[in-house]
This record gives structure tokens, C-alpha cells and sequence, in this order.
């Protein structure tokens, strides 16, 4: 469950539930914003297309029907090139308000348009003889624009017919006697720009294309980063706040909302939120004094250690607070010290062994003295007793600091009960007490190493067939499989009838060294629950109704695909 926390809107503290960014929803939408972005690009390049050829549709009315143009060229067919310069603007017109509008298919779309401007070009050229120059030049923007939005092959098609069509003209209207070499100078030349043209935009279109793809996947990547920087800030088990020169909170994580006490969301004065923190920024702003005594800044809340600090050389307009809470460092002070004290207890008992053994062999050749009287034999018997529950003490330490790192691996908890029932009766007498498994009709399946399972299950049955027994009557004990509820967890529970374990004791039995037995050790139960806790389990102690004792291992349910039932047809 994630717990509730503050987000910011704006600049301002927003405590709301926490929102867990998921890094992989920028890099499945970045097609769809490519895509998004190419078609911008399209339908800006098309509209410029668009109002170009508007522009060059004016120039053929005023070309066609301006008395100013008759100082610069003699219409020698005015009525159809009334009718050209009519049809042109028209059809400009048209294509404009259709890119306006949106278009799906901007290929065909300016297939068709190109289509239109070259073959006009090449009838205003040849309507319009005086202008031909200026006419056949202005086809170079629509041949370069149409490069940029169409594929290689067909810029170069329309390159090409623009500059067979000026080519074919100049034939059809050289005059006798005149030079062929010389007038079709002009036309491949403006064919050869045609060319030029198109292959220099498309060459341009796909290097802005590849710089656009690039940019978006800088853009992924630091958004990316952003996202997983905000996303450590707000899980840090330290506290940050970034607060303004005016004491007015603007950012913090969760922590950081924990050690203030959960202030409601409009709370946002630091110094109405903890006014000895604000005091003592306040110091540190004004005479540079850091004070780093523990203060809790709430009821109920871990004392912390405030530190500050700029976001910006000499500049206090923003300062980053961090709160660092003592428990955790006491607590990692700690984790330390036991792990150093495992480390020390493995190396005293180690050493212990050697001497131990030489007292315990030298009780058992005295024991073997024929002239011993029974206060002396008692006084050995006593002596092997000692070192027999010294020792078990030490091998229990020197297990609990060698213990290898748990396999986990799917087991048939049914299975695995009858099986371990049957292996415990060979290996132990069990006299007039019993022993049995109760299993489920329906698989009971579990994730877990199979060693340590049965090291702890062995364990928790020695002990319900040592204590779990009425007076005069001998031990019951059942290992049970079954799971929690229908959907719950699975279960291994060691039961027996036995006068159970008063509340009091209960609530210490799983403590290091704790027993009630006189050659107890009191780190069976310990090491049990150590072992549990490395295959993601528990072990805990439930009353019975009515007299006797259970622990129960509640272990984790292996994986399954989606609707795949464990329960047989």
C-alpha cells in the first residue's frame, strides 16, 4: 500500500496520495509524440506550399489582367490566358483552404498540387513568352517545398517533368534558322537546378528528421531523469524541504511530511509547520550557527538533525532543508553492532569447542573410575549434562552464523508433510506418542527452500513431543498443510495438545536465550523463525481452543500465469 504524502502543483505542497512514476509510459507514448510532431512539421511545410502558390497564382492575374504589365510583356492569346491565371488562383485558393482545414493523406495531397503548378507553369510560360524566365523560376520553391514532403522518387519525377516540359517547349516553339543548341541552353539549366533542388531538400528533410528524432530522445531521456530523480528524492528515508526566503514551504518528499506530522495541505509557513526548525534556520541565515541537536518537530514523531543548505552560492532565496532521523541511524548503528557481535560469538564459540570437548571426555573416563560413590557420579553425570547443553549452544551459534542463503523452489506442502512425517518416525523413536500429517484434498503449493523447511518443521516437533504433553499422558502431535483461507496463503502448522504456553511466556519465546527448560538453550525457537524470515515467511505462535499449542509458518505462494488454477478437474 503506498503511503499517503505530499506532491507539489504549481510551486505549492499538494499532500495527497504519492504518485509512483512509471518511466516506461514516456517511452511507449514517444511514437505517438514523433508521429504527433513529423505531422506538425507536414502540415506547416504544406500550408507554406499552399500560400506560395496563392502569391504565384496573383502574379498570373496581374500578369494577365494588370495594364501595368503591358510595358512589360503583349498577351498574344489574352482570353486563354485570362482563363490559365483565373483557373490557377482558383485552384490555389482551393488547395489553401483544404490544407486549413486538415489533411489525412498529405502525399496525394501534394502529388496532385505539383501535378497542377508544373503543368500551369509550363502553359503560363508558353502563354506568357516574355515572362517564360521568371515563371520557370519560380517552379524551383514548389519543386523544393514538394521534396520535403514527398518521397525521393517522386520529387525527382517531378523535377524531371518540369524539365522535359521546359525542354519540349523550347522545341515546339524554336524559330527557323535559330540555333537548337542555344535555346535549349536555358531550359537545362533550370532543369538541372529542378534537380539540384530536390535532391538538396530531401537530403535537408531527413537530416531535420533525424535531428527531430534525436532531439525527442534527449527529451525521453531527460525527462526519463527527472522522473527518477524526483522519484528518489520523494522514497528517501531522509527528509527535504525546499523553502523560500519568505519561511513558505514549496517542495518536500515524504518523509519529510512524516517528520512534520502530516500538516494538512494548505500548511504551508515553516513556521507555524515547526517553529524550532524555522528558528533555527533562521540562526544559520542570519549568524551561520548550525545547531545538530535532536529535535522532534511533532508529537509522535522520530527526533531528527536538521541540516541546510543553499541551492546557489550567496544566494538564500532558496534553501534545501534535510532532516536526518535518528532512529535510522540508530538502528543501522545497531543492525551493526549485532552483526558484529554474530561475527564475535561464531569466533568465541569456535574457540570454546577444543576445551570443551577435553572436559567432557575427562567426565566420561572419570565416570568409567570403578571407585566412585554416588555423590561423585552425580557430580559427573551433572558434568556431561553441562557441557552436553554448552555445546548444542555452541553448534546452534555456529549454524546461526554459517547459515547458507536460502534456493527457494516450489513444493507440494501435501506431499511434502506425509514425506517428512515418514522420515522423522525412522529417525526417532517416538515411543507411545504420536505423530501425524494432516493434508488437503486440493494441492497446497509453496515457495520455499526445502532444507531450511525442514530443519525448522523438525524443530518445532522435537519441542511439542518435549513440552507439548499433558502430565501422565503421552504427546499428540500433528503437521498440518493446508492454506489460510480459499485465496490465502499456505500454511505448515505444527499442533499439539499439550497444556499450552501462558501469554506472558509467549511473548518471549522467540527471543535469543530464552527457555524455561533447565538444559534448554533458547535459540531453537530463535533460529526457527531466523530461517523463516530468509525464505520470506513467518513463524508465529497461536493458542488453541481448548489446550495445546500452535505454530504456524505462513510461507509465500509461488507465481502463477494468469488464470491458472492450482486445483485439480
Amino acid at each position: 500500500m503506498e503511503r499517503a504524502g505530499p506532491e507539489t502543483d504549481g510551486g505549492a505542497p499538494r499532500y495527497t496520495a504519492a504518485n509512483v512514476f512509471r518511466i516506461g509510459e514516456l517511452e511507449s507514448a514517444m511514437p505517438a509524440r514523433a508521429a504527433r510532431s513529423q505531422a506538425a512539421t507536414q502540415r506547416q511545410e504544406l500550408l507554406f506550399l499552399c500560400w506560395y502558390r496563392v502569391a504565384q497564382a496573383l502574379i498570373y492575374v496581374v500578369l494577365a489582367f494588370s495594364p501595368a504589365s503591358a510595358r512589360l510583356t503583349v498577351l498574344k492569346a489574352p482570353a486563354p490566358t485570362h482563363l490559365l491565371a483565373l483557373a490557377m488562383a482558383a485552384l490555389a485558393l482551393a488547395g489553401l483552404w483544404r490544407a486549413q482545414r486538415g489533411v489525412t493523406r498529405v502525399q496525394a495531397t501534394v502529388t496532385a498540387l505539383l501535378s497542377v503548378d508544373v503543368l500551369g507553369a509550363l502553359a503560363a510560360a508558353t502563354l506568357i513568352s516574355d515572362m517564360h524566365t521568371g515563371i520557370t523560376l519560380m517552379l524551383v520553391i514548389n519543386i523544393a517545398v514538394g521534396a520535403l514532403l514527398l518521397p525521393l522518387r517522386l520529387s525527382l519525377f517531378f523535377a524531371a517533368l518540369a524539365s522535359l516540359g521546359m525542354i519540349a517547349r523550347a522545341i515546339v516553339l524554336l524559330t527557323p534558322g535559330a540555333d537548337l543548341g542555344h535555346e535549349l541552353l536555358e531550359p537545362g539549366l533550370f532543369g538541372l537546378a529542378y534537380m539540384a533542388s530536390a535532391l538538396l531538400c530531401h537530403s535537408l528533410e531527413r537530416q531535420m528528421k533525424a535531428t527531430h528524432a534525436l532531439a525527442e530522445q534527449r527529451g525521453l531521456d531527460l525527462a526519463n531523469l527527472a522522473q527518477v530523480n524526483e522519484l528518489i528524492i520523494r522514497r528517501m528515508k531522509t527528509g527535504v524541504m525546499l523553502v523560500d526566503d519568505a519561511n513558505r514551504v514549496h517542495q518536500l518528499n515524504e518523509s519529510a511530511w512524516v517528520l512534520l506530522g502530516n500538516p494538512p495541505p494548505q500548511e504551508r509557513d515553516l513556521g507555524t509547520l515547526a517553529p524550532e526548525l524555522s528558528r533555527r534556520l533562521f540562526q544559520w541565515r542570519s549568524y551561520g550557527k548550525l545547531d545538530e541537536t535532536a529535535v522532534a518537530l511533532a508529537d509522535g514523531t522520530p527526533e531528527v538533525v536538521p541540516r541546510f543548505t543553499r541551492l546557489a552560492a550567496n544566494d538564500d532565496s532558496h534553501v534545501l532543508i534535510f532532516l536526518d532521523d535518528t532512529s535510522l541511524v540508530s538502528r543501522r548503528a545497531e543492525e551493526l553492532t549485532l552483526s558484529s557481535l554474530g561475527r564475535l560469538s561464531a569466533s568465541i564459540a569456535h574457540e570454546i569447542r577444543n576445551p570443551l570437548a577435553a572436559i567432557r571426555y575427562s567426565a566420561q573416563l572419570l565416570a568409567e573410575s570403578e571407585g566412585l560413590d554416588n555423590a561423585d557420579l552425580r557430580m559427573v553425570e551433572i558434568i556431561n549434562n553441562h557441557c552436553s547443553r554448552l555445546n548444542e549452544i555452541i553448534e546452534n551459534i555456529l549454524q546461526l552464523s554459517r547459515r547458507e542463503r536460502s534456493r527457494p523452489e516450489t513444493l507440494d506442502l501435501n506431499a511434502w508433510a506425509l514425506s517428512f512425517v515418514d522420515e522423522f518416525k525412522q529417525g526417532v523413536d517416538l515411543g507411545s506418542d504420536s505423530l501425524r500429517a494432516i493434508v488437503q484434498p486440493r494441492a497446497v503449493e509453496a515457495l520455499a527452500d526445502a532444507q531450511h523447511l525442514q530443519q525448522v518443521v523438525w524443530n518445532l516437533v522435537q519441542n511439542a513431543l518435549r513440552y507439548g504433553r499433558m502430565p501422565g499422558e503421552p504427546a499428540r502431535v500433528m503437521v498440518i498443510a493446508r492454506h489460510a483461507s480459499e485465496v490465502g496463503p499456505p500454511l505448515i502448522e505444527v499442533v499439539d495438545r499439550g497444556p499450552g504456553i501462558p501469554p506472558k511466556v509467549a511473548a518471549q519465546i522467540f527471543e535469543p536465550f530464552y527457555t524455561t527448560h533447565e538444559y534448554g538453550t533458547g535459540l531453537g525457537l530463535y533460529l526457527a523463525r531466523q530461517m523463516c524470515e530468509a525464505n520470506q515467511a513467518t513463524l508465529e505462535y497461536v493458542p488453541v481452543a481448548g489446550g495445546g499449542s500452535c505454530f504456524r509458518i505462513t510461507l509465500a505462494a509461488p507465481a502463477r500465469a494468469p488464470g491458472f488454477s492450482p486445483v485439480p478437474a
